[in-house]
């Protein structure tokens, strides 16, 4: 298994992962400064997957609402395990070899490559075609689709904003998320149907270090 591909792809493997990760996390958290709050996040989200997973599987329950609601949230829960590790263990000085095997994470090499930082923005097409939903499918750009994420990159950074006049600053977008993978979906409430949201996308590498911002886009919400 690569280094990058530490999390089950299996949703049964995931389930059992992420118990015994979190299991051998809460004996260090305090002593590898790990933060209780993102710790608890963590946990509710793994109980949200298992709950969902468990629905999903059985013959009498699985249904297509089911079955989307086990991938949302197994979603959820590993953009969230990636960016916990990302931010709090990968280059931990505390964490020892013998932690990370015990969480079953990859054991750095001595000397390690700097993640490259792009030089390009994401390529992105929007889908409006679900009601009070915007659907960002995120890309290298030139790849044609075929590429999710360049070399070394953790995942794309999305900013964006409701608003009635035309937004022209990266900064004026206030509401930030990063996706590991595409694509990104936004759901709004009904009564925001026709207004108009501005977006702005930029690649995040594994060592948190980001990349040009594409243009501000922008759309209307179905």
């Amino acid at each position: 298994m690569k280094n990058s591909d530490y999390i089950p792809r299996r949703d049964a493997d995931l389930l059992a992962w992420v118990i015994a990760f979190l299991a051998a996390l809460s004996t260090i958290l305090t002593r590898v400064g790990f933060p209780q709050t993102v710790y608890a996040e963590l946990s509710a989200l793994l109980n949200t997957f298992k709950d969902a997973l468990a629905i999903a599987v059985a013959p009498a329950t699985r249904t297509k609402a089911a079955v989307k609601a086990k991938n949302d949230a197994r979603k959820a829960l590993v953009q969230a395990l990636r960016l916990a590790i990302m931010q709090y263990l990968t280059y931990n000085q505390y964490l020892t070899d013998a932690d990370r095997e015990n969480l079953g994470l990859p054991i750095h090499k001595t000397t390690r490559t700097e993640a490259p930082v792009a030089t390009e923005a994401p390529d992105m097409d929007i889908d409006t075609s679900v009601i009070s939903r915007i659907t960002i499918h995120f890309f290298e750009k030139g790849s044609g689709h075929k590429k999710g994420k360049p070399d070394g990159q953790h995942g794309a950074e999305i900013v964006w904003l409701l608003s009635d006049t035309p937004v022209v600053r990266w900064d004026e977008l206030s509401h930030s998320d990063v996706d590991t993978n595409s694509p990104y979906t936004l759901v709004f409430e009904h009564d925001q149907r026709g207004k108009t949201i501005y977006f702005a996308l930029r690649w995040v590498n594994t060592s948190s270090k980001k990349g040009p911002w594409s243009d501000i886009m922008s759309a209307i919400i179905p």
